[in-house]
């Protein structure tokens, strides 16, 4: 289900739920293009990146802008050896250049399908909320980006592109006004 945000733009859902549409997702993937010769399996991993406010009322979370022009969150590949929350605080590293940074708990997964070429990638995507401990440290994009920003938490809502972060945000939101950071 696409939900509209403040300026009438629909989010899309990374996982979409196969029972709500007549056709389901793996046949309507199937039946573009040449057939499927491969599945493969890419997990990811990545973080929702927050800050409090100057005035410490508002909760700030950092948002990249890709190529597309989407807001989303900094994640990427998982590399051998490696765990989905050393993976997060890497990506987050990578793609803001903020190294003073902490995986307070995990917030949950994100699963999706899309295919490349003759090949249906299935990814999964661990989120962490992840506290910038510094905040006097500059989010710097990196060449591939149209953009990184620090928003207000309502602001950071209306912006983010997919259904699926914005519920994990509203998690992410309720753990920090709690105190609940594990």
């Amino acid at each position: 289900m696409k939900t509209p945000n403040k300026r009438g733009k629909l989010k899309v859902p990374e996982a979409l739920p196969t029972e709500t549409y007549k056709e389901s997702a793996f046949s309507r993937i199937l039946r573009r293009g040449p057939l499927i010769n491969q599945i493969l399996r890419e997990p990811t991993a990545g973080g929702i990146v927050f800050r409090m406010s100057e005035d410490k009322k508002d909760i700030e979370i950092l948002l990249i802008e890709d190529s597309k022009n989407r807001w989303t969150i900094p994640k990427g590949h998982i590399e051998p050896g490696e765990t989905a929350k050393q993976c997060a605080i890497r990506e987050i590293g990578e793609e803001t250049g903020l190294t003073h940074v902490a995986a307070l708990s995990w917030l949950g997964k994100i699963n999706f399908k899309y295919r490349r070429e003759d090949k249906l990638v299935l990814m999964t995507t661990q989120i962490y909320l992840v506290h910038a401990l510094d905040d006097a440290e500059t989010p710097v994009k990196e060449d591939w980006m149209n953009g990184i920003k620090w928003f207000k938490f309502a602001d950071a809502l209306d912006a983010i592109e997919y259904a699926d972060i914005e519920k994990l945000m509203l998690v992410a939101k309720n753990r920090i006004r709690s105190g609940n950071l594990k």
